[in-house]
This record gives structure tokens, sequence and C-alpha cells, in this order.
């Protein structure tokens, strides 16, 4: 195959974030110009896009080559007249959201970590908490790939109408992704608070009220006792539900002092607390982009069900906690926002999001995600795209009512399947394409 940027590398041992999925591709391309990228594409038989390395399983592996896009120029062009912003594929969400914030604008929403790629973040459909807040690829009007033939392709929303709802949550699967058109907003500020041991009787009795509360809720549990250990509360000033004081929320107490999620951890790495405004992109995640949270000691999963059965989800879950929280480092509960992108988890549905951090020790945590899927599956939960499930790919397949839909335009994009892998290839089978 043509290699035609200068800094292909061997990557024989090449890892995710993790360290869980050791890529099985010979090379990893990083081309630094467009034209090389084409050229690169034109001339490969498989080819697989590697974003920021923070998935959990296989969907970013190829049987060919892997080719990154952070080097390619990082450009970022605010449209501050359309409240538009175009950004280069590989940038990341902290250094997007600094400049947003440096000229007055912010994006709607940030998911927990601001140090993941843009382009990697929507292919997968990752997204932050809010009964408002639709996921991050939801705000994506355009966006510009290189397809199979090496070309430079344009997509919008304006155009393509509803194809292009299922090209934004692409999964890497219909060309190189180089740039994304996200809608913005004007600055805001937000304050954040911390309440402690709410339990869970409160919760299941007032659900709806708690993760309405704020412009963006985060609910900790250990799942080692009926209880959830902290409430993040992320209020947008000016908002109209007026911040908390200090009180009881349904039993929960304030924190006393910042507050790592995972009890015992030091809070330097995580945002400011103690109800003291910021700026949207200091206080929308949970850690602070100059620190790395973790040194990737640790595996993720994520199901996704919808809103109005977030209570019998809570309860599945609690039916299990003895396989559960031995494994467990932290568990997070937080709500999304329907939208119309066609294999989004919140797809045409009000969702909350179940999302686990397990200690690193794969075999150990597979056959528990099993039980977790089993007592989820009444309930329709999807899994996170990016994260480690084991639900059998006709029953994923068939949670999604556009999945023949999204085979077509794969099709129709990638006709000799370059952009495939085995992850695809099972959730997606060519011959339905």
């Amino acid at each position: 195959m043509a290699t035609t940027d200068e800094e292909t590398t061997m990557s024989g041992r090449l890892t995710n974030w993790a360290g869980n999925v050791t890529f099985a591709a010979p090379y990893l391309h990083r081309p630094t110009t467009l034209s090389q990228l084409q050229e690169l594409v034109a001339g490969s038989d498989r080819l697989r896009v590697l974003g920021s390395g923070h998935s959990f399983n296989h969907i970013a592996d190829s049987s060919g080559d892997l080719v990154s896009v952070a080097d390619l120029p990082a450009t970022i062009e605010l449209d501050a007249a359309r409240r538009r912003v175009t950004v280069a594929a590989g940038v990341r969400y902290a250094e997007l959201a600094r400049e947003l914030q440096a000229q007055g604008y912010a994006l709607h929403n940030l998911g927990s970590l601001p140090h993941i790629s843009v382009a990697g973040a929507c292919a997968t459909a990752t997204h932050g908490s809010g009964v408002s807040n639709r996921n991050l690829a939801a705000e994506v009007v355009a966006l510009e790939l290189v397809d199979a033939d090496g070309e430079a392709t344009m997509l919008s929303r304006e155009r393509d109408g509803e194809n292009f709802d299922g090209a934004v949550v692409g999964l890497g699967a219909l060309g190189v992704v180089t740039s994304m058109t996200l809608d913005v907003v004007p600055s805001f500020e937000v304050s954040q608070h911390v309440y402690e041991r709410l339990p869970i009787a409160e919760l299941l009795e007032h659900f709806a009220d708690i993760v309405g509360s704020a412009y963006s809720v985060s609910l900790f549990t250990t799942w080692r006792a009926p209880e959830i250990d902290q409430v993040w509360l992320k209020h947008r000033v000016g908002d109209d539900r007026p911040p908390p004081v200090e009180r009881l929320l349904f039993g929960a107490t304030p924190a006393d002092g910042p507050r790592h999620p995972i009890a015992g951890m030091p809070a330097d790495t995580a945002t400011e607390q103690l109800g003291v405004p910021g700026p949207w992109n200091e206080r929308l995640p949970h850690f602070r982009a100059e620190f790395t949270p973790s040194a990737g000691e640790e595996l993720q999963s994520e199901y996704l069900v919808p809103r109005d059965l977030a209570i019998e989800a809570i309860e599945a879950i609690g039916r299990i906690r003895e396989l559960v929280a031995p494994l467990v480092l932290i568990s997070e509960i937080r709500t999304v926002a329907p939208d119309e992108l066609w294999i989004s988890p919140s797809y045409h549905r009000d969702t909350v999001a179940f999302h686990f951090t397990w200690v690193k020790d794969t075999e150990r945590v597979m056959p528990v995600l099993a039980a977790i899927e089993r007592e989820l599956a009444p309930l329709l939960a999807r899994p996170h795209w990016g994260k480690l499930f084991g639900t059998d790919p006709a029953v994923v397949r068939g949670l999604y009512e556009r999945t023949d839909d999204f085979s077509s335009l794969l099709r129709r994009h990638d006709p000799k399947g370059k952009f495939r892998n085995d992850f695809i290839d099972r959730y997606f089978p060519f011959e339905d394409a």
C-alpha cells in the first residue's frame, strides 16, 4: 500500500488509553497535510482512524493500518454571525473550549473528560449530562471527510437532510473525518455543588426532581450501600432554577470541601466546586483540562435506557449489587436528551445512562457485564459504542430503528469496505449494508 506521510510508525505494541486493547494494525500513519491523507486513503485496502484512544473495545482497530489526524493543522474557525465553529477533527475538547471561551462563545455541553478528540467523541455519541442536553454529536451541522477514493467530501444538515443524521455518529465507517462544524452559544458561567450520601429510597421517589434540579446532574455510587455517594449539581448562572443552598438535598448533605468522584482520591484534578462560579469549560467537565485524571488503570462500560425506566434500571442493578460492588471503582448515573442521530443511544428517547468504571481486570469484569446486560435487557438498554460490552450483535441491531438505513449508508459511502473492521462487521454485517 502507499505510504505517503513521513511519520509512518510501527504500532505492534500500540494500545488504547486503558491498555486493555493492543491494536493488531501493523502501522499507524500520522499525515501532516490533507493531500498526504488523501493519498494514503486512496492507496489503502483497509484503514481505520485512531482518535484519542479513549475507547475500551476494538472499535478503532483494523486488519489494515491505522491513521491519526492529530497532526493535521489544528484549525479552529469561529463564524460568530452564524454562531458556528469549524474545528479540525483531531482537536480535543479542552483546546476547542478554551478558544471558544476566549472569543465569548460556548458549546452547549461537555463530557466528563475534556481530553477526548472532537471527532472521536461525536463518532461514538459521547455525551455529558442534563435532562435538556443532547449528546455532543447532536450539535454537529456539517463535516468534511476523505472518502474511500481519497476525495475530500462535505456533508451537511442543510444539504443532506436526514442522511446527515445517519452520518454524524458514523463509528469511523464512512471515511476519515477531517473537520466538523458545530453550533455554539454565547458563553455562560456555571457553579458546581456536591452533595453526599443520598439515600437510594429518596432517589427512587424523587428521581425526576433530582436529575432536573440543575443544568447538569451526575450521581456517583459504588453500589456498595443503598445510597448515592455523591450528587454533583452544575448550575448555569442565570438559570431559572435557583442554585442550592447549604441544606439537605432529599437527605443528602453538602460536601464540606472539594471532592473527587472516587472517595479518597485527591480532588485537585476535579473541577472547582463549593458553588464558586466560573466559565462553562471549567465547570461542565468533572476533571480539569490541565490534569490527566488517571493513568488508564481502569475499564469502562455504559448502558443507556429510556428515562421513564430509570427507576426499574436502578432497582435491577441493585439486585446484583454483590457482583458489581467488588469490581467497580465508581459508577455514574446521568441523563441525556433525545436526538435524531440514527445510531445514537439517545435516538428518539429521553435517556438515563449508567456508566461503570471498573478495576482493570477484563477476565473478572466481563461476567459482571453479562449479568448487568441480563438485568437491563428488558429495559431496552443500548450499550455505548466505545465502551466494553458483550450484548449480542443481533440484539444491538434490534435496539435501533434505523439499523438497515445505517447499513445502507455505509455501503453507499464505502462499497468495498475500506473503513470496515471486525467490530463494524459484527454489528452491521456487510451483506446487510
